[in-house]
């Protein structure tokens, strides 16, 4: 029942004590490759390939390709992480029951790839860059022979002899049933811990402080895409008693599946078919040019996108945290896992050192409630390496079965089972889920810039120029009531200022009438009138121009600014012209003579009554008729009556020059009239015939204007209306594959 097995520090005992795996049925099995609903998992990752590089995201093309060759790979390759002195080497020693991993002195400082061979050795491969996949193929100058008794020395040897940040990792080959159905095992340098600053990357990592495929420009795809739910933590069944002397106490629990749930019980096991390798523990690697993983806290976002890309390059398909059991989970570390279970299926959670940590089922219990409680979809054991490899040396199968490693054993053993089904599919699931929700997040961010826009600037165009036109319309209907109304008010006004004016000159030449002889100073009143006149006419002439061109303003500047200078030219206007301000001269009026024997005449008549009157008076005195008084008397009623005459013909005089002057500035005031009322009208005919050109030509541009914007925004919503449905289009395929994704 029992295979011996020999290497390096071998003793005379089992390697394992975990019963062989079930002989498959002769029956015809369902193709591994082909997931729920007839669905290859394959042509899922084909078709996610093909959309991220159909929308642009090469490094997701990359990324996925690489995860695609490391599927169809047959071998499962675990990536074991932890932090320091948290028993993740001594773990690895343990499984395959030899010392090839590094536990003293700082742990492994060089990331050290266990497979299986038919006979022992080691390399130390140098890639050709920190990015490079660890399963590719490097020439023999690039594979350093190691020493394997010597193994620590020989890797710190061989890293010195190399130029600083040369990206290496150590490959041991060791003769192993465990390893010889293609599980590879892949110890990493420790984890910073959440007090200690990230070192400088390590060559050997891959971890890079630049972002590797999972990033886009500079954030990660884990910070931002949610974490998947699947469900609760897997549960791998608690280990025996941590006691040596407690042999046998312990139940073999379920072994925890990739998701929530338990792949059933695991019995107890007796003596493994494969032999023993004596104990002993490899040498202590000494402190070389490659430090500490540089993968970033444990706990940040960093730390996740490091080991997702140390990860990659490794071709790791399940990854095991390591972390000891006396005490639980940190924040940080749940952080991580909950990174870490977003890309990997199967992520199993080990609690070691279980042999002295006094509270480990309370801490294992706790742990597996807070991985349920965060939604982290990994499975959880507890372990004792040394347990595990006295039992080995002793050929203990009890103690062997307290340590834990049966079930951890048995959950390894069915993950390489299950990697081209239940894991291959699963991983699919997992990673094209990320890719998509990813590429989806453009998308939707699209749709909701396009829904919360509001008007596109082809539309706002568009209303702009129409409400242009409807303000001209208005404009139209503004400056004609405008011209209208200032024409009236300048008609009504002119007439106002000539009658004003020439009333003023009337009553100036009343005036001059009222004392001055006509027939004497005509000559000098003639050129005062005629001056008036004339300075009467400048003047209207001078403020009716004035009040046209102040017309022309106010018309103009009911048309909005964006139409320019609107205003007609001078000369359109001009009203200095077209007006006649010259006024003729008046002649003097025909004035009667008072001649001498028109005096005497009017004397002699005017006497008569004076001589009558005083010789019937003095008659009765005795006197004559005609006597002195009498005389005296007719000559006082002579001269008053030529004196009353003279007057009479003054005023007469004066009478008729006023009237004469009063119809000339009569005259004088319709003509201006007159000729002011032609010049407002064909002023007014100028200027509304200029703005209206003006208007036609505005209102012209205006539906130039209005037609190309129609245009362009019935373009614009041709354009964005495609789009629209090219990316609701995009969003269902996304969602049509996603959901295949998540059938796997």
């Amino acid at each position: 029942m029992t295979n011996w097995e020999t290497g390096p520090t071998a003793y005379a005992g089992p390697v394992s004590l975990v019963p062989p795996l079930p002989v498959p049925s002769s029956r015809t099995e369902p193709d591994p490759l082909r997931g729920a609903g007839g669905l290859l998992w394959l042509d899922v990752l084909d078709a996610t390939i093909r959309t991220s590089a159909a929308h642009g995201r090469t490094e997701m093309a990359e990324w996925l390709s690489r995860r695609r060759a490391q599927l169809l790979h047959p071998q499962l390759r675990v990536l074991v992480v932890g932090g320091a002195q948290q028993g993740k080497s001594q773990l690895i020693n343990a499984l395959i029951n030899a010392g090839v991993c590094g536990v003293d002195n700082g742990g492994t400082a060089v990331p050290t790839v266990v497979r299986h061979a038919e006979s022992p050795g080691a390399e130390l491969v140098r890639r050709g860059a920190a990015d490079a996949d660890w399963t590719a193929e490097v020439g023999r100058q690039d594979r350093l022979p190691l020493g394997l008794e010597t193994l620590g020395a020989s890797i710190m040897e061989s890293t010195a002899r190399l130029p600083a940040g040369t990206p290496v990792h150590a490959e041991v080959s060791v003769p192993r049933a465990l390893l010889a159905g293609g599980l590879v095992l892949i110890d990493t340098p420790p984890l910073p811990g959440p007090d200690e600053h990230a070192p400088t990357p390590v060559p050997g990592t891959g971890a890079r402080a630049v972002h590797g495929p999972l990033t886009h420009g500079t954030t990660t795809i884990n910070s931002v895409i949610p974490t998947l739910g699947v469900g609760g933590p897997g549960n791998l069944g608690g280990a025996g008693s941590a006691s040596a002397g407690n042999a046998g106490t312990g139940s073999a629990g379920g072994v925890g599946g990739v998701g929530a749930g338990s792949t059933g019980g695991v019995g107890a096991g007796g003596v493994g078919s494969t032999g023993g390798v004596g104990a002993g523990s490899a040498g202590g690697v000494g402190a070389g040019n490659t430090g500490g993983a540089g993968a970033g806290s444990a706990g940040s976002a960093g730390g996740v996108a490091g080991l997702t890309d140390l990860a990659t390059c490794a071709g790791a398909d399940l990854v095991v945290y390591v972390c000891e059991g006396e005490r639980g989970l940190r924040d940080d570390e749940l952080v991580l896992l909950r990174g870490l279970s977003r890309v990997y299926p199967g992520l199993l959670v080990v609690f070691s050192k279980t042999d002295y940590a006094v509270d480990w089922r309370r801490n294992l219990a706790e742990g597996r409630a807070r991985l349920a409680r965060e939604g982290v979809p990994a499975a959880t054991t507890a372990v004792s390496s040394a347990l595990r490899l006295h039992a080995l040396r002793s050929g203990d199968a009890a103690l062997n079965g307290e340590s834990g490693f049966p079930e951890l054993v048995v959950y390894l053993q069915r993950m390489v089972a299950a990697k081209s089904g239940e894991l291959a599919r699963k991983t699919v699931g997992r990673l094209s889920g990320i890719v998509l929700q990813e590429l989806a997040v453009p998308l939707r961010k699209e749709l909701t810039e396009q829904r919360d826009a509001g008007v596109p600037e082809a539309v706002a165009r568009l209303h702009a120029t129409q409400r242009r036109l409807d303000d001209l319309r208005k404009c139209a209907v503004r400056w004609q009531n405008t011209l209208s109304d200032e024409i009236g008010d300048l008609m009504s006004d002119i007439e106002h200022d000539l009658r004003e004016r020439t009333r003023a000159v009337l009553a100036g030449a009343e005036e001059y009438f009222a004392t001055a002889d006509p027939a004497k100073s005509w000559d000098e009143f003639e050129p005062w009138l005629r001056q008036s006149l004339q300075e009467l006419a400048e003047t209207s002439t001078n403020w009716l121009a004035e009040r046209t061109a102040w017309t022309a303003q106010r018309v103009a500047g009911q048309f909005p600014a964006e139409a320019g200078e609107v205003l007609p030219p001078p000369a359109l206007v001009a009203a200095e012209d077209a007006l006649d301000d010259t006024v003729p001269g008046l002649g003097a009026p025909p004035v009667a003579r008072f001649s001498p024997g028109q005096k005497l005449f009017i004397g002699l008549r005017g006497s008569y009554g004076g001589v009558v009157v005083f010789g019937l008076m003095t008659s009765l005195a005795g006197m004559s008729m005609i006597n002195p008084i009498s005389v005296s008397g007719g000559a006082i009623f002579g001269g008053k009556t030529i004196r009353d005459e003279s007057r009479s013909l003054l005023k007469k005089r004066q009478a008729d020059a006023k009237v004469l002057v009063g119809r000339h500035v009569d005259d004088v005031f319709a003509r201006l009239n007159k000729e002011a009322r032609d010049t407002v009208r064909r002023a007014q005919r100028a200027l509304r015939d200029h703005f209206t050109a003006v208007t036609e030509d505005l209102q012209e541009s205006i539906m130039d204007s209005l037609r190309n914007a129609k245009a362009a925004a019935d373009q614009d919503a041709a354009a964005r209306e495609q789009r629209l449905r090219r990316v609701q289009q995009e969003l269902a395929a996304l969602t049509e594959l996603h959901t295949q994704a998540q059938a796997l």
